[in-house]
């Protein structure tokens, strides 16, 4: 299947800004489940101060603002072709090991919640255990806008019983790794039926199976990534693999806007 997506991410400030500086990983790169095209992001307002690879192999740039102008437009546009894969996304990149993906994080600290589901996972072949897991994630916390924010952890998500992507793939990150398997969190895009026009990207996991490699889950949705995704980043939890991030410095009131269009 051929992408086309358009992702702004538009700054404003009430004020001169003292100094701000942004991390982005919304360049995707080509691999097993997709091939890019055409890829540009254009970014009014800042200065692009570095490009690298990072340890987990995401596309990073590092932009810097200050004082005028008080707006700053950062611009993904492209089109890819992704491949159905049944999840599978295979062999590892990047420089970090496998048993980086083990312990866990602040956003993944498993608590009795987490501990108590991944104790409902039953014994049997690994692929098998991690559909269940998946399930039982989709069916126990439910899906709805609003209810979380980027800091909520995958203890507090099983507790509600409510969120969103980024909190499904942190739940199913924790229990995974509680049960042994080396875990990750995956920033993307999803094509959706009938809504061409999107709020946010999209988020999912992926589980290191022995004799497969890395292999996808999206409990939010209740399946294994096919050719309707693009993924940009990976890490370890959503602050390794967020689109954007960073810091501001000064009294400037930040004002955040994002259209978002996914279509094939």
């Amino acid at each position: 299947m051929r992408l086309k997506i358009t992702h702004r991410t538009e700054y404003s400030y009430d004020q001169p800004i003292a100094y701000a500086l942004q991390r982005l990983r919304l360049a995707p790169l080509s691999g097993p489940t997709q091939n890019v095209v055409d890829w540009t992001l254009t970014i009014d307002g800042a200065r692009e101060e570095l490009r690298y690879l990072d340890h987990f192999g995401n596309d990073t740039r590092l932009v810097s603002m200050s004082g005028a102008p008080r707006n700053v437009t950062i611009t993904a546009s492209g089109e890819v072709e992704t491949f159905d894969k049944a999840g599978v996304f295979g062999p590892g990149k990047g420089f970090a090991p496998l048993w980086l993906y083990l312990p866990p994080t602040p956003q993944t600290e498993p608590g009795k919640g987490v501990g108590k589901l991944a104790a409902e996972v039953p014994e049997g072949p690994a692929l098998e255990r991690l559909h269940i897991l998946m399930k039982l994630i989709f069916d126990r916390i439910k899906w709805q806008a609003g209810t979380t924010a980027v800091t909520t952890t995958a203890e507090e998500a099983v507790g509600q019983g409510v969120g969103v992507c980024q909190d499904h793939a942190h739940v199913f990150i924790a229990a995974a790794r509680k049960l042994g398997f080396p875990a990750r969190y995956v920033s993307g895009y999803l094509l959706m039926e009938g809504a061409k026009d999107q709020v946010a990207s999209h988020a999912w996991a992926e589980a290191h199976v022995d004799g497969l490699g890395w292999v996808g889950f999206d409990c939010t949705n209740d399946v294994c990534p096919d050719e309707r995704y693009v993924r940009l980043a990976c890490g370890r939890d959503y602050r390794e693999a967020a689109p954007v991030s960073g810091i501001i410095l000064g009294q400037a009131n930040e004002r955040l806007a994002v259209s978002l269009t996914v279509e094939q």
